[in-house]
């Protein structure tokens, strides 16, 4: 078994060498004897392994007398329902979110929902699987197949002011991902004019993986916004537990810009509350938050750690670059759907289009994410550390992140998948290009 699919946030691999029933069954019985649950949840996305690893858990935790309740094809944000609502120890989202078909992987929450992590109890998971398998138990499991729908929207729904949403045109792309089933349950009703893309259910995703990330994903979706003339576009990863937005100008905008325009919007509701961000995310999420009357701090990327800290600042929101979004009101959890009503609140409620809200918090040009493939992360990394030994500050919250008055950048190794990845921000379009370029340059450069 390739104990390397256990990642520092959730664990993820390869269909059918990394990750498969065989596999899951090993985990299995290596979650019961590190959490010895009585109860587990099970959920599951639309990917075509998912069945077979869903499966596996099923025999294996039965088998060591633990009840399993069966959410089936959900979207993440269900799991973190579930983890918030219902009285199950332990719940299992079966999902490698935006990675292509072959990957697969599992999320693991407490109630809560209490992100489990590689310093919470997955690497003692990981640790556990060479004891080997447990013994059958006397008496054995409960299967139970579970219907949350109708509770799940109505908790989205009380999100928002649903009578303030005025009838924009909007176009989402589900990439065949679980935002296909989601967002039409939650939509009905509501006075938008939806146009779907890509909403049915397909693990082999035959138009584009579910990343939103990759801009060519989203070509299908910019070009039906432009079609519709749409005043905003929203576009799902595979679990639906994030989202992203096009502008009505065809324009991606960036996990910083969303995270800073929310929480303008929260503290005027709000004022004085605690807001957290991702070492990612650029300086116009600070700097809004102290504008806004707000207090703010920075934290490390990655689910299961963000939802610890926003229970540990008691914090209303949190955002992350990368499209998460998490909420107090939804058990400090991402809502991909939640968010995207949110916002669509906001521009109806300010009267501007997406644009022009979006260009008022467009202070500091950036790079994006720019990803690459190198052989050894950290030496990269620390290679990358000592040219800059003349920058204003440097930190290690996530990655490498380097200060100077006009420009900084971060760079960190992926937790997901074999990359690093770079985001560079600067005061001017030209000190960014200025800059992009050296770096991207010098990492090509040291990684051979």
């Amino acid at each position: 078994m390739d104990l390397s699919i256990f990642k520092d946030y959730d664990i993820r691999g390869t269909y059918p060498d990394q990750l498969n029933g065989e596999v899951a069954t090993n985990i299995a019985h290596a979650i019961v004897r590190h959490f010895k649950p009585k109860t587990v949840a099970l959920c599951r996305d639309m990917r075509l392994s998912g069945a077979e690893i869903r499966d596996a858990l099923v025999a294996s935790f039965t088998s060591l007398g633990v009840n399993v309740a069966d959410a089936g094809e959900t979207g993440t944000e269900i799991a973190y329902f579930l983890a918030g609502t219902a009285d199950y120890d332990l719940i299992i989202m079966i999902s490698a979110s935006h990675n292509p078909p072959n990957y697969n992987g599992l999320k693991i929450v407490l109630k809560g929902p209490v992100g489990v992590n590689s310093d919470s109890g997955l690497f003692a998971v990981r640790d556990r699987i060479k004891e080997g398998p447990l013994p059958v138990a006397a008496s054995v499991g409960m299967v139970t197949d579970i219907d949350i729908w109708d509770e799940w929207r109505r908790k989205v729904l009380s999100l928002v002011d649903v009578s303030a949403i005025k009838p924009l045109t909007v176009v989402a792309d589900a990439g065949n991902g679980m935002a296909g089933t989601l967002v039409p349950k939650v939509f009905a009703g509501l006075p938008i004019n939806l146009t779907p893309v890509y909403f049915e259910l397909d693990g082999t995703f035959p138009h584009h993986t579910p990343n939103p990330l990759i801009e060519t994903n989203n070509a299908d979706l910019v070009a039906k916004m432009s079609e519709l003339h749409a005043d905003v576009g929203l576009a799902f990863d595979g679990d639906a537990d994030r989202v992203f937005f096009i502008d009505d100008r065809g324009r991606f905008v960036s996990g910083t810009i969303v995270t800073a325009l929310l929480a303008h919007s929260i503290l005027k509701k709000y004022p004085g509350e605690y807001i957290l961000y991702s070492a990612v995310c650029g300086r116009i999420v600070p700097e809004t938050i102290q504008a806004s009357g707000g207090k703010s701090q920075r934290v490390r990327v990655g689910h299961s750690y963000m939802k610890n800290y926003m229970r540990q600042y008691h914090a209303i929101f949190g955002g992350e670059h990368s499209g998460h979004y998490y909420h107090r009101d939804f058990f400090n959890s991402e809502t991909g759907v939640g968010t995207a009503l949110m916002v669509l609140e906001l521009i109806s409620r300010d009267g501007r289009k997406f644009s022009e809200i979006v260009d008022a918090f467009a202070k500091y040009p950036a790079s994006g994410e720019i990803n690459f493939t190198v052989p050894d992360a950290a030496s990269t990394i620390a290679s990358i550390k000592q040219s800059f030994s003349d920058a204003k500050s440097t930190d290690e919250l996530d990655g490498l992140s380097v200060w100077y008055d006009d420009w900084w950048f971060n760079i960190r190794a992926s937790h997901t998948e074999p990359l690093i990845r770079l985001n560079v921000e600067a005061n001017t379009k030209k000190l960014l290009e200025e800059k992009t370029a050296m770096l991207v340059e010098k990492i090509k450069k040291d990684s051979l």
